[in-house]
């Protein structure tokens, strides 16, 4: 009955809108023991990779709250190092900063900036967004042409970002399950690929 209620609970935390793009991390947090390794173990980047990602979100998002504050709604992603930055700031200059932060961060390799230049998204965009990407994740699963851990998936106001070190036909098949996601406007990729 405890490992139904782990992996309940592990599944529950999975498709939480407020954790979206945070799945190792969660397995971790749960304690599922031997299951963690598993999750790592089937990730392509190496477990200090791995850590370093989640370090570069952390640091990156502390300097830009430090630094920007309450004006600007930013995403930070980090996968292989590469971040990907998402959300809204009121002017050209705010999204160069944000940048510039990012890249200060020790580790970062590159930074793809898709901040738009707009208002604060609401709460009821950032919440459909979250439900489109647990709708992607779970059409992932169901479709078992790839492990899904290999993809991390962001959705910003209906663009769905796809992140990971990805098979040419893996990258092609995430595609085409995100973009045939009711409520998707836009796919894009930001994977490296795998010779």
């Amino acid at each position: 009955m405890k490992n139904l209620n782990i992996n309940y609970l592990f599944l529950t935390v999975l498709f939480s809108p407020a954790l979206i793009g945070c799945v190792p991390l969660v397995a971790i947090g749960v304690g599922v023991g031997a299951s963690t390794g598993a999750v790592i173990s089937e990730d392509r980047r190496s477990g200090g990779i791995f850590i370093e990602d989640e370090s570069i979100e952390l640091k990156s998002a502390r300097r830009i709250n430090q630094q920007l504050g309450d004006s600007v709604h930013i995403n930070v992603t980090s996968f292989n190092r590469i971040v990907l930055l998402t959300g809204e700031v009121p002017n050209e200059t705010m999204k160069q900063q944000a940048e510039k932060l990012v890249m200060s961060i020790e580790n970062v390799r590159n930074i793809v900036n898709e901040i738009s230049i707009s208002s604060k998204s609401s709460l009821a965009s950032r919440s459909n967004d979250a439900l489109i990407t647990s709708k992607i994740k779970a059409r992932f699963l169901s479709a078992q042409k790839f492990q899904i851990n290999h993809i991390k998936v962001v959705t910003e106001n209906q663009t769905v970002y796809l992140l990971g070190r990805v098979k040419r036909q893996e990258a092609e098949s995430a595609a085409e399950i995100a973009s045939s996601t009711t409520g998707v406007l836009k796919v894009v990729k930001v994977f490296e690929y795998l010779n």
